[in-house]
């Protein structure tokens, strides 16, 4: 397989990213602002509002953890993992998978190829 490219993104884009969905959901359970008022009254309420700080903030930190694997982008398709031909191709759109986390559905970008051989496809960061 040929050399990986840089990233999809910096690490200061995706920890910024993380960190804006972070300050968003804290601003709804603790706004800024002292005279905006604070929700819930119980324990209960307050884990609630946490549980949906996590499942905000979780599934953006592992789209942006994606991104910044060294093999998000790569230049070339490599060998067909289905016949081991070299003559494959990488398709020119990204797919958005939807992956099933804990925490909710998390969306991951990824190349695809295909293989004129034996017209598999499949992605190269997957191989």
């Amino acid at each position: 397989m040929e050399e990986a490219m840089p990233a999809r993104v910096t690490r200061q884009e995706a920890r910024q990213k993380v960190i804006d969905s972070f300050m968003t959901s804290l601003d709804k359970v603790i706004p800024p602002e002292e005279s905006a008022p604070l929700k819930g009254r119980t324990f209960l309420d307050w884990e609630r509002q946490a549980e949906q700080l996590k499942r905000a903030v979780i599934p953006t930190l592992l789209e942006e953890r994606s991104a910044l694997e060294e093999n998000a982008t790569v230049e070339g398709g490599g060998c067909c993992p289905y016949c081991g031909s070299n003559r494959v191709y990488l398709e020119k759109q990204l797919t958005r998978e939807e992956v099933h986390s804990p925490e909710g559905p998390v969306v991951i970008e990824r190349q695809n190829c295909r293989c004129r051989c034996c017209d598999s496809s499949f992605s190269p960061s997957a191989s």
